[in-house]
């Protein structure tokens, strides 16, 4: 499975951004998705994951209500919704695909992921 996150860039504070995740390989709709992010000098931290339907999602207690998690899997895609986002939001996002199947509240250690794709930057300046 081949993970392009996209997406990223310079924003605002308070502003938003809409992450993408696009996969090939290896059939999609199949796969438990994630986010994490990691900022300067600081470890990678779960964001949010979706299970291979979309009907469920988990996210990390210091993001819920800023974010959502939703996924199109006729497009091969995971998306990342982020609003009112404040300067310590600034870090490389990533996206990570799994092949477990089972409570997406188990998915927010990174260990559970097969699959990363190479990051996006999301700056948000004050």
């Amino acid at each position: 499975v081949q993970l392009q996150a996209s997406g990223g860039g310079l924003v605002q504070a308070g502003g938003s951004l809409r992450l993408s995740c696009a996969a090939s390989g290896r059939t999609f709709s199949s796969l438990t998705v994630g986010w994490f992010r990691q900022a300067p000098g600081k470890e990678r931290e779960f964001v949010a994951a979706v299970n291979w339907g979309g009907s469920s999602t988990y996210y990390v207690d210091s993001l819920k209500g800023r974010v959502t998690i939703s996924r199109d899997n006729a497009k091969n895609t995971v998306y990342l919704q982020m609003n009112s986002l404040k300067p310590e939001d600034t870090a490389v996002y990533y996206c990570a695909a799994a092949v477990y199947r089972g409570l997406v509240q188990a998915m927010g250690s990174a260990t559970r992921y097969d699959y990363w794709g190479q990051g996006t930057l999301v700056t948000v300046s004050s």
